[in-house]
Parts: C-alpha cells; structure tokens; sequence
C-alpha cells in the first residue's frame, strides 16, 4: 500500500496551518495595536471605552467561533475515523445465510461512539452457519483491539476448524497474543514481571465472553460458551434459554480445559429463532435500579407475531430504550438468527458424519 499523499490534500494541510495559527495571531495583533496606538483607546469617555469594549469583544468573539469550527472538524474526522473502523470490525451481517434470516442492532454506553466492546459475527461454512458473540470486559474505544483481535481470529478460524472446539482455542490464543503484546510479554511469560506491574495487572484483569453457535443441516444446533448468556429460543407463543448448560469461564482468565466437546442443543426447527445478546441487555437499569425485564420484552414480542428478525429488535430495542433511557451502563448487542420455512441451513449431513443421528426434541412440532 502507498503512503503518498494525494497532491491536492497535501497542498492543502499546509494552508490548513497557516490559517490555524495565523488567523488568530493577526485577530489578537490588531486589537494589541489598537489599544496601543489608537488615541481613542486611552480616553476615559463612555463612547471612547465603549468602542474599545466592541472591539476587544469582536475580537475575541471571532477568535472563539474560529476555534469551534477547528472543532467541529476534528470532531466530524474523528467521527468518520471512526465509522471506517467500525465498518471493517462490526461488518454489517446479511440480511440471509444458508437459510437463515439474520439482523443485529447494538446500543453503546460512551456517549458519541460508534463501536464498543461487544462482538458478533455469523459466517456461512462448509460445517454450517457459525455464530459468534461476545462481550469485552469494558466498553467503548478502549476495547476495539480486544474486539479486532477476536473478530479477525474467528472469521479466519470458522472456515479452517472442523469443530467448534478447535476454533475456540484459536480464538483463545489470538486474545492471549493480543494481550501480551499489549504488556510487551511473550507466551508463558507472566504480565507485569518486567513492565512494572501496573500495565501488566491491568492486562491480566482482561477477558472476554465468547458465544460460538454451529447451526449444521436441518437445524441440529451446537454450542461452546465462555461466560456469556445463553440465547433464548423463540417460538409461537414460547420463550425459553436454549439450554442450562453451565459455561466454561470467560477467555483471558484460565487456560481452556484439554477437552472442550461442544454442547448438543434442542434443534432450531422451522419458523423458530434464536435471540442471542450481551450482559448490557439484562443489566440495563432504569431510574429506580431495576434491571431490564428481557425475557418479557421477548414475550412481547413473540405475542405480536412470527419470531422474524427485524420485528424482534424493533420491539425489544424499543422497550430497552425506553427502560434505560439515554445513558445505559453498558454497551449492548442484540442478534436475531430466524430459521425460513424452506431450505434448511448449511450442507446437507454426509452419511455417518458427525451431524448423523440427531434427533429433534420430544413433543415438539
């Protein structure tokens, strides 16, 4: 990639400065020399102190509408900074994948930001579609490189790794490099040993929640947490937490254990969805403390129709805004994966493979 400046841009900056620095040199040089040189300036009438107070006013009223406009722009690059940012690491997901209607939506706590610490991403792979959430301890600018080392990891790892646990150790050992490389510790190093302390206890504080979904061919649904809520499966007139495994703990605080089989979920049949979200969704507060009621905002929602993406954020978005008002605790993301009644999501099962032999739950229809 070339590090060459466009010629116009770069003939430009230059002319920026000079206007910065000159503008309000010559402003604050002319009111100087007015009041040293001009007669009127040192008479002691009300006319004569009233113009010298117009113009000391001018002055630095033009002095300061110059400097909100130097503002505004920084502030409006630092925002588009920001939106490309956010556009490569929080990629807008498709509206379909291998039979799956997907929407997401996300609420940040740092007032002006665009991107925070939660994370998601859905892939279609020859394994089937792969899902993952999570949640970065903190919120805000301060998490994007926890948030791009994990999301760089997962959207490579999802097409290599034939199980889900293999891809969770990649993602495990792309936040441990991410991490020591943030203290200037290698593999197996300790945090902190030889910086002091004090960067690397803050390092060593640092995790992530991690969601990874598997939905194979005709729904059959596996799972690895680490520390983050289970989804929620909706259906008509039903809500209820796909399942009461207990999760693993999040990355970043204890190696992953030697075997990490995945967990065999209730089959997502047809016209049903799963909701996945972020802590920030159930600890919203509102003015008297009270915590978010999620699963009656998902109830609401069920009751007003098929469980369809869109409808589903609309509803529960609107009731968390209205819950916490305009300043959450914390950020939130909301991701919505609805089965269409037609073809069934990722390949078909390969005879005698590892997706053979699923069976959908009892007295389900």
């Amino acid at each position: 990639m070339s590090d060459t400046v466009p010629s116009g841009r770069a003939h430009r900056r230059p002319l920026c400065r000079a206007l910065t620095l000159g503008l309000p040199t010559l402003w604050g040089a002319t009111a100087l020399t007015y009041k040293l040189t001009c007669p009127l300036a040192e008479r002691h009438l009300f006319c004569a102190r009233l113009l010298t107070n117009v113009v000391f006013f001018g002055v630095g009223s033009a002095l300061i509408l110059f400097a909100n406009r130097g503002l505004l722009r920084e502030l409006r690059q630092v925002h588009r900074v920001a939106g490309a940012a956010q556009s490569v690491l929080l990629r807008p997901l498709p509206a379909r994948i291998e039979g799956l209607s997907i929407a997401a939506a996300r609420l940040s706590a740092e007032h002006g930001a665009v991107v925070g610490g939660d994370l998601y991403e859905a892939i279609g792979t020859e394994y089937g579609v792969r899902v993952v959430m999570g949640d970065v301890r903190g919120h805000g600018l301060a998490a994007l490189g926890t948030v791009a080392a994990v999301l760089g990891s997962f959207r490579e790892a999802a097409h290599d790794e034939p199980e889900l646990g293999g891809l969770l150790r990649r993602l495990d050992r792309a936040l441990e490099r991410h991490l020591g490389a943030g203290t200037g510790t290698a593999h197996g190093e300790t945090p902190g040993e030889d910086t002091g302390g004090a960067t690397g206890e803050a390092s060593a504080e640092e995790f992530v929640t991690v969601l990874l979904l598997e939905i194979g061919a005709d729904g059959e649904l596996r799972a690895l947490n680490c520390g983050h809520p289970w989804p929620y499966l909706l259906g008509e007139d039903r809500v209820e937490p796909l399942t009461a495994a207990e999760p693993l703990p999040p990355l970043g605080l204890f190696p992953l254990p030697a075997d990490l089989p995945a967990v065999v979920c209730p089959q997502l049949l047809p016209g049903e969805a799963l909701f996945l979200h972020t802590d920030g969704a159930e600890d919203a507060r509102d003015a008297h403390g009270r915590f978010f009621p999620l699963r009656a905002a998902l109830a609401a929602a069920v009751r007003e129709g098929p469980p369809f993406p869109q409808s589903v954020l609309r509803i529960v978005f609107t009731l968390l805004l209205r819950h916490a008002g305009t300043s959450p605790s914390d950020d939130a993301a909301l991701l919505v994966l609805h089965r269409d009644r037609g073809r069934a999501p990722g390949p078909p099962p390969s005879p005698g493979g590892r997706h053979a032999g699923h069976r959908a739950r009892p007295g389900r229809r």
